[in-house]
């Protein structure tokens, strides 16, 4: 099989939201690697795989929700490591966690996350990853039951076994992002993180002591029941994934449903709130 590969260039607005719902439904072609540029994504199909009609029921191509352009290049062999290395900076957050790929040379920081890098969504580039960070890293979070919900990478179940949190149970709806997230597990050397494939389907009659929840408002409402649901008393809810002009909407929901408001954080437009039950 030929080692040539097509890459689809996507210019995305607005585009973090966009750009998760493309990957989840060009992942289910046959594309195998995605990378995060400075306006989009980027996505690579091998050409023995490729057809013209690849992008033609990719639902939010059609949608009016969202503003998407895209350029096709040919690429001859391509070489992953070097395009990570291309897209993929290593991340420090407060001085205190840093997140890396292989290829980066480790520091001194207190906690070290090896990230294999093969898209780069969860991997802490984005403001509100690095915001539940923030708040993981504020907290004694030792001995803690442990939800990681919309897992992505891991990074943030990653982190809380780091600090002591066990067991954690980490979901995602998505295969890639199931499968990416057992292998980041082991490439750490975690222990107590058991990953799982689905949707707040899988709650029911669970119970965690902390629930970190950085998805999208729609699904965080759509699913904000399930959470408190399985939230113990006096259990602590970390959500993010949302602009400062969603907290209304969220915070409703929360304080209707019993959660009491501790913190928020702020990067640019995007927020990370913290509940306690």
């Amino acid at each position: 099989m030929s080692n040539i590969y097509l890459g689809y260039h996507f210019t995305i607005e607005p585009k973090e939201l966009g750009s998760e719902i493309l990957v989840a439904e060009l992942g289910e072609k046959a594309f195998e690697s995605f990378t995060e540029t400075e306006n989009g994504i980027s996505a690579f199909v091998k050409k023995d795989l490729w057809d013209e009609n690849i992008l033609d029921d990719i639902y939010i191509l059609q949608s009016e929700e969202f503003k998407i352009e895209y350029t096709i290049e040919e690429i001859d062999q391509v070489n992953w490591n070097e395009e990570w290395e291309k897209n993929f900076e290593p991340i420090d957050v407060d001085g205190k966690c840093h997140v890396r790929a292989p290829f980066h040379p480790k520091t001194d920081a207190e906690f070290d996350i090896v990230i294999e890098p093969k898209m780069s969504f969860g991997t802490g580039h984005h403001e509100t990853t690095h915001m539940m960070i923030q708040h993981l890293l504020e907290m004694d979070v030792k001995g803690l039951k442990t939800l990681d919900m919309g897992c992505g990478t891991a990074i943030l179940a990653i982190l809380a076994e780091m600090k002591g949190a066990e067991p954690i149970d980490a979901i995602d709806i998505d295969n890639w992002c199931y499968l990416n997230s057992i292998e980041n597990a082991e490439r750490n050397n975690c222990k107590h993180i058991s990953v799982y494939e689905g949707d707040a389907a899988l709650l029911a009659g669970k119970s965690y002591d902390l629930i970190i929840a950085n998805i999208n408002r729609n699904i965080l409402l759509n699913d904000m029941q399930s959470y408190v649901d399985c939230l113990n008393k006096n259990g602590i809810i970390l959500f993010s994934g949302f602009y400062e002009e969603d907290i209304p909407f969220i915070d409703a929901s929360c304080t209707e449903k019993g959660l009491t408001y501790v913190k928020k954080l702020q990067r640019n437009n995007w927020v990370s709130l913290k509940y306690v039950n």
